[in-house]
């Protein structure tokens, strides 16, 4: 619910003024108890009432299960953040880290092992290009004339040649002598024989000056050089892929390194924030699981007081206004606080829907507040410092629609338009349509 407070500012004035005779003007006489427009401060405020809780605490565990080596607090002792609280035994943790960091440099190893096979394939390629290129320029030299493709294109067309003739020379013997068919194919063996002959002066041409078996020899050592090339590129990809694998290998071997590490540390339990250890359940030789509460930690020094306000005072309430606390076990102190949190969600309660609103409280060392303590909050919506004021009863609308206040002057009274500003209930502000110190009545 809307509670309305006037914080530090000028008491209204209240004037007696004696009643006057009807006003020769026609205006309206003068009403008792008038009021003079003053200046002061005038705050909006949402209240609402909690409990004081405890803004930072946590139940520290473990991150992996163990058994209770060493207890390094006790219930009440206050800790710094980074303090170990305990420690679990770490025999096999530690050995399982050792092995992980002994894989790690393995692998590292065998990558720079891998590096350098590529390496050495990479060269062994080059060398067998090298071979190569040495093999063809031989056999060009060898084959001075013509290519090694045109000798067997000529040495094709010659053997094609003595094919024909011998197949002539089979035909011919199948007629007798001096018969039709015995002259044709006579003419067939002469024009056969001729086409041998020039086939065997083509081919003789491109061989001239080198022999055969030279040539074959040269032909068979590109195609060796050929066959070692490919040899060595498989072998350089196979290199590159055991490399690719290596460093897979390491970055897994890192990782479970890393992982053996986190182990260990989990088995050191550190207070992530100073403050206070306010219970310690267990005992050095227990063994726990990951889930098992050490012990509670609090930061007593930072208290928050968790309140509700109604659904229709919300929507005024913003992160960060300022809020004036008032703790019922301590009625003669207020506390400053401000908003920290408002929950997105609403609940019911006795058919009301309440928003939760958090307010973290000052400093809370030596003032006597404890977290358990009901209190109430004023949540400050809007201020104005040096405002015009004047009561609320004084504020009207006019037949008009018109915001109007009646304004003494000269004893007698008239209406005036005025723009009015907050208000809280009690008091309204005036932004314009009046000064200070002029008088005005009901």
């Amino acid at each position: 619910m809307k509670r309305w407070l006037i914080l530090a500012g000028f008491l209204l004035s209240l004037v007696m003024l004696s009643p006057t005779a009807c006003s020769q003007s026609g205006k309206t006489p003068a009403v008792q108890q008038p009021v003079k427009v003053t200046s002061g401060n005038l705050t909006i405020t949402v209240s609402g009432s909690g409990t004081v809780e405890v803004s930072h605490e946590i139940d520290l565990t473990f991150g992996i299960a163990g058994t209770i080596d060493k207890l390094l607090v006790k219930e009440g002792d206050e800790v710094n953040q980074g303090d170990v609280i305990a420690k679990l035994e770490t025999d096999s943790l530690e050995l399982a880290l050792a092995q992980a960091k002994v894989a790690y440099v393995q692998a590292q190893l065998a990558v720079k092992q891998n590096d350098l096979a590529v390496s050495q394939a990479g060269v062994a390629v080059t060398q067998a290009g090298i071979n190569l290129k040495s093999a063809q320029i031989a056999l060009e030299q060898t084959v001075k004339t013509s290519s090694v493709s045109d000798i067997r294109i000529a040495q094709a067309d010659l053997d094609v040649a003595k094919n024909n003739l011998s197949d002539s020379l089979l035909r011919l013997t199948l007629y007798t002598p001096g018969s039709l068919g015995f002259s044709e194919y006579q003419k067939n063996v002469v024009l056969a024989q001729a086409r041998v002959q020039a086939a065997q002066d083509r081919l003789d041409a491109m061989l001239g000056g080198f022999s055969t078996d030279e040539v074959a020899v040269k032909q068979q050592q590109v195609t060796v050089t050929e066959q070692a090339l490919a040899a060595a590129q498989q072998s350089l990809e196979l290199a590159k892929l055991s490399a690719d694998l290596g460093r897979q290998s390491v970055e897994l071997a890192g990782q479970s390194r890393d992982y053996a590490q986190k182990q260990l540390d989990r088995a050191t339990l550190s207070a992530p924030f100073a403050g206070t250890i306010t219970s310690l359940p267990v005992d050095e030789g227990d063994t726990v699981g990951a889930p098992t509460t050490i012990s509670h930690l609090v930061e007593l020094g930072w208290l928050e007081l968790k309140v509700q306000v109604d659904e229709i005072d919300i929507p005024g309430v913003k992160i960060g206004q300022r809020a004036i606390v008032k703790v019922d076990a301590l009625p003669d102190t207020s506390f400053a606080g401000r908003v920290s949190y408002i929950t997105p969600m609403p609940r019911k309660e006795s058919g009301v829907t309440l928003f939760d609103v958090k307010i973290a409280l000052d400093s809370a060392n030596n003032t006597g507040l404890r977290a358990g303590m009901s209190a109430s909050a004023d949540i400050v919506i809007t201020e104005r410092n040096k405002a015009l004021l004047v009561p609320d009863r004084v504020v009207k609308q006019n037949s008009q629609g018109k915001t109007v206040v009646n304004v003494v002057v000269k004893g007698q009274t008239e209406e005036r338009a005025v723009v009015t500003g907050i208000g809280d209930g009690f008091q309204t502000e005036i932004i314009s349509g009046l000064k200070e110190g002029e008088t005005v009545v009901q």
